[in-house]
């Protein structure tokens, strides 16, 4: 299966109070890291920018970049803009926000590994629905057709009970880095 990635990365990181994507992450940025992620398993991985894109765009990371001319209408429109950026030859689609750099490499070899012909695959810690999350092409039609006003767990809802759930002991897919103290307090449980 052809896999793309994309990286949501347009937010306005207002509660850490600078970007999220250029926080140090083991001797690189947040988004550096990310990209390094999805990559082992994407191809071509793409970020979405919005908020903050020239500084992102600095650090010339090796991604396919494109950016949301309307960030603050949320993560629906970043998630638009970076799918009509994969190419037709993908099978699926792998996508995340930014902000969980904790997540390890090995819960994204077994997103990619178990990516079937389950509409959508997704990890689950401690019965928790986390990131990122594997969607097949028909997923991708639907959710780009979505209405400015709607998110896309709308689409990803509907499928829930065909979806290939992966249990994995990885707290980093329910750990975003929102603000501050929860980004000390990964860094710190990550031995940073």
């Amino acid at each position: 299966m052809r896999i793309a990635g994309v990286i949501l990365a347009a937010g306005a990181s207002r509660r850490m109070g600078r970007p999220k994507a250029l926080l140090d992450w083991r001797g690189v940025t947040v988004i550096e890291h990310m990209v390094g992620l999805l990559g082992a398993v994407a191809s071509p991985v793409i970020v979405v920018l919005g908020h903050h894109s020239e500084a992102i765009r600095e650090r010339g990371i090796q991604a396919t970049l494109v950016v949301n001319p309307n960030p603050e209408r949320g993560m629906l429109s970043s998630l638009q803009c970076g799918l009509r950026a994969v190419p037709p030859e993908a099978d699926a689609v792998l996508f995340t926000p930014a902000d969980y750099p904790a997540v390890e490499a090995g819960t994204i070899r077994a997103l990619a590994a178990g990516a079937s012909s389950a509409p959508l695959t997704i990890p689950v810690f401690e019965n928790r629905r986390g990131h990122p999350v594997l969607i097949t092409r028909p997923l991708v039609a639907e959710i780009l057709a979505l209405p400015e006003q709607a998110r896309p767990s709308d689409v990803i809802h509907r499928y829930l009970d065909r979806a290939m759930i992966i249990q994995v002991r990885d707290r980093g897919v329910v750990e975003d880095i929102d603000d501050p103290e929860t980004y000390r307090r990964l860094r710190r449980e990550c031995g940073e």
